[in-house]
């Protein structure tokens, strides 16, 4: 079978799995390696150290896993428009409203990966990933030809926006690559920059974790600087204001309407008050099978307290935006 036939019936394949987008790139240095020693540098991974463990297999994917010469990039979309605010409440950021997606995209990436090695040999690999280990996802998605990067980092389908889960499959199997997003769409818009309440981004496609709200609710373990909890809002678990606001997710972000990641809409706004005396085994019961559970127990009830000293839980109105050219 050609690579080419092979590369369609992988495609295929994940499809009926559920995935939305796939892409298949190569494993060669990802473009951008400078600008991620430079980002580590400057300290912007906050405490996250093991991206600098990880950096020079992210720099070099084809590192990550020996003998691997592609990556088959897949893409499912997660967005549920927001339900108004409910008073003495905290806002959920839309990825976590469901099952756990590493358990969810477990399965179907086990079984597309299961898929790759029956088009080879015995010397087939096919390790699948989903938001863990050294994976460049939004490079090699990129590349593989999902979208580009956006001003907020985040990678933008041209019609699907940016509510979407990326995971990966690193394999030998010979396999067409495609084309890559060689072209930016965001134009002269800002208002992803303009729009985060820390003002995380110091420059155009440059985050800065310590100020960016889903790294401070989820991954920072210590006392949130007092001069982030104002911009900080109600938000109790990971942030969407940069996607929000972006033109391409208010044009063409659509419901996901599978069963496949277990939405669940009482996940969107949690009772602050509950939340400040919620025990450990409550939390286990209630968040366990969510993406809730990365935060643990004593994160979630500190950010139930900085939120529950914002003044109001108002949302701000839907943007209305021209798409970047």
């Amino acid at each position: 079978m050609t690579p080419e036939r092979q590369a369609q019936r992988v495609k295929a394949y994940a499809r009926t799995l559920g995935f939305d987008v796939v892409g298949i790139t190569h494993l060669e240095p990802v473009p951008h390696g400078d600008a991620l020693t430079r980002w580590l540098e400057h300290g912007m991974a906050a405490t996250m150290t093991y991206m600098h463990r990880q950096a020079g297999r992210r720099r070099n994917p084809a590192t990550i896993i020996p003998g691997a010469t592609r990556a088959v990039m897949l893409a499912r979309n997660y967005f549920h428009p927001d339900s108004p605010p409910e008073p003495g409440s905290g806002h959920v950021a839309k990825y976590a409203r469901g099952r756990d997606y590493h358990h969810a995209l477990h399965t179907p990436l086990t079984q597309l990966a299961s898929y790759i090695q029956t088009l080879g040999d015995e010397q087939t690999i096919a390790q699948a990933f989903v938001d863990a280990g050294p994976v460049p996802e939004r490079e090699l998605a990129q590349r593989a030809g999902i979208g580009w990067i956006g001003k907020n980092t985040m990678l933008i389908h041209p019609r699907r926006g940016s509510f979407f889960f990326l995971a990966a499959i690193l394999t030998n199997l010979k396999l067409t690559v495609d084309s890559a997003f060689d072209t930016d769409h965001c134009g002269t818009c800002r208002r992803c920059l303009d729009a985060c309440p820390t003002n995380a981004f110091v420059d155009e496609y440059v985050l800065d974790s310590a100020r960016c709200i889903s790294y401070l609710t989820i991954e920072h373990r210590d006392a949130i600087d007092a001069s982030l909890h104002s911009g900080m809002g109600t938000w109790i678990f990971g942030c969407d204001v940069c996607q929000d606001v972006c033109p391409w997710n208010v044009k063409f972000a659509l419901e996901d309407g599978e069963t496949m990641l277990g939405y669940t809409a009482s996940l969107e706004w949690l009772a602050i008050d509950a939340l400040l005396t919620l025990s450990e085994d409550d939390f286990r019961r209630r968040f366990g099978w969510t993406a809730l559970e990365r935060t643990g127990v004593r994160g979630l009830r500190r950010n139930a307290r900085i939120a529950s000293q914002a003044r109001s839980v108002t949302a701000p109105d839907p943007p209305s935006a021209t798409l970047g050219a």
